[in-house]
């Protein structure tokens, strides 16, 4: 796919993983259209695309509700004409053991609320953005391609059964939506991104840092931008669908 003057939809746009994916995709030259639900950092990162000369509008969003969704990207198919790249980006965590055990007594565990806000966000979300995307591109009839963030931690991460769940689910729906849309031009893929450079990781302590490092074979956090270079060599790469691409630094969990 040529990115110029296509328009690229990310979920969770406003900082972080989806800021850098914006940029990148501006500087291919193509519109943004950012959903967040944060409206200062939307402002923010549409100011950084549009100082690229790109078109760029925001749109204030929680992924994990249906009828935001879908008026969100009924906003941007009218305000910017079309639709070719959806990045299912937005995630949260909630962390914490299946079970807690002290002094040989249970004494607590994952709540039902802690999995079912990741559970919402992180996969719920992903479904919704990737039917909604769908449903457009067919109706447009351009084709377009689904980019979804998966995780490292879809392998089993400890303290995540919650994000580890929709992580793994995140990357199995990228491999069926694949098969079911490339009849209407439509690829889908996934990253799975490592443990990457964002505001949670970089703010930590130099000691639990190296402990999240150590077991990287390349010894450090990844770069947002590295990411955001994953995503655009997947849009551009009409022969890649079906895939997840590794983003890790060679970390197997």
């Amino acid at each position: 796919m040529r990115l110029q003057q296509k328009v690229v939809a990310i979920t969770g746009g406003g900082r972080g993983l989806g800021r850098a994916m914006a940029l990148a995709f501006a500087a291919e030259g193509a519109n943004l259209a950012l959903l967040d639900l944060n409206a200062a950092d939307l402002a923010e990162t549409r100011t950084l695309c549009e100082a690229q000369g790109v078109r760029a509008a925001g749109y204030p969003t929680n992924v994990a509700d249906e009828a935001q969704v879908i008026a969100s990207l009924d906003a941007v198919v009218v305000d910017l004409g079309r639709l070719d790249v959806m990045i299912n980006n937005a995630g949260i965590t909630r962390d914490a053991l299946l079970v807690k055990v002290r002094d040989g007594e249970v004494a607590g565990g994952m709540t039902l609320a802690q999995w079912q806000a990741v559970i919402d966000v992180n996969l719920t979300g992903v479904f919704l953005g990737g039917r909604e995307a769908a449903s457009r591109m067919i109706r447009l009839g351009n084709g377009g391609v689904i980019i979804n963030i998966s995780s490292v931690s879809r392998e089993g991460n400890p303290g995540q059964t919650n994000y580890s769940a929709a992580k793994a689910g995140v990357a199995a729906m990228s491999v069926v939506w694949a098969k079911e849309l490339a009849r209407y031009g439509i690829r889908s893929a996934a990253i799975a991104p490592g443990f990457c450079a964002t505001d949670i990781l970089s703010s930590m302590k130099p000691e639990a840092l190296a402990k999240v490092t150590a077991p990287v074979p390349l010894q450090r956090l990844g770069e947002p931008a590295e990411i955001a270079a994953a995503a655009v060599f997947i849009a551009r790469n009409d022969f890649l669908t079906g895939r997840v691409l590794e983003v890790d630094g060679g970390l197997r969990l």
